[in-house]
């Protein structure tokens, strides 16, 4: 029997001061993820194989041990192992600390101090998959997930992170004002493009100055509202290369309400 611990949770004190409590994810739910993850890495695998194989047997001239056949069939072993191991350090990176696998099961990763996951630990962690699989069928890092207070295997206690319950996905929240003004602006992620390295730049004191902007800008009277727009824009702009000056309110604002759909996807699973 698959013990879950679903209750176990953790604080978590940030860089920033900030205490943070999360919910510890188990060795069940870490074990379905990763078991959703392997059936797509495993289809893809499977895919690129018949395709190889077609194509080399649909040439005439085909000859399995020439020098030719040998190198791609080096090309594809390289591949296979990229792709076994950089499909999840490229999810988990690009996407939050999330896999597939881990997103339909409401989990994700993050690092020790409750930040995102880093490119870094990502790697680490994932490398180290090699380990934790030994002597088959993930015996080492199944023991080590059911033993550890933290559900911890050994790629997380190299890489320092942390795999916890997504909040976003347990708890249905009502739509708050600051969502309906998105709405009615149509605004969406797509009309900010942010990269990586600048997303990274926004700690959890942003965020929590972006959501309490959110929260009070219905209330605001008109001048004061001009007034707290452009002093958080003077403070976050520049970490996303842009300036205010030469902006009106109503591109500002919007801007600043698009921020806060990615540091929402960011930092809202904080509880």
């Amino acid at each position: 029997m698959l013990m879950e611990w679903e209750d176990q949770q953790t604080d978590i004190k940030t860089p920033e001061y900030v205490s943070l409590q999360f919910q510890i994810a188990g060795l069940g739910s870490r074990a379905t993820a990763f078991i959703i993850d392997q059936l797509i890495v495993g289809l893809t695998i499977t895919l690129i194989i018949i395709s190889v194989f077609f194509a080399f047997f649909a040439n005439p001239g085909f000859m399995l041990f020439d020098s030719g056949s040998g190198f791609i069939i080096a090309g594809v072993i390289i591949a296979v192992f990229i792709l076994n191991y950089g499909y999840f350090m490229f999810f988990e990176f690009f996407w939050g600390g999330r896999t597939i696998g881990k997103r339909t099961l409401g989990i994700r990763v993050i690092q020790d101090n409750g930040h995102p996951i880093t490119l870094l630990s990502s790697f680490i962690r994932n490398l180290l998959r090699l380990i934790d699989s030994l002597p088959a069928g993930y015996l080492i890092g199944i023991l080590f997930v059911f033993l550890h207070k933290k559900h911890k295997r050994l790629g997380d206690f190299a890489a320092g992170t942390l795999v916890v319950h997504d909040n976003r996905v347990e708890r249905k929240k009502k739509k708050s004002v600051i969502d309906k003004i998105i709405k009615s602006r149509r605004l969406s992620k797509d009309d900010l493009v942010l990269e990586k390295v600048q997303l990274n730049q926004f700690t959890q004191q942003d965020w929590r100055l972006i959501n309490k902007y959110c929260e009070r800008y219905n209330s605001l009277p008109l001048q004061e509202k001009r007034q707290v727009t452009y002093q958080v824009a003077e403070i976050l702009f520049p970490k996303m290369d842009m300036e205010v000056k030469g902006q009106s309110v109503m591109d500002i604002e919007n801007t600043l309400f698009v921020l806060y759909l990615y540091l929402k996807d960011e930092w809202e699973f904080t509880m």
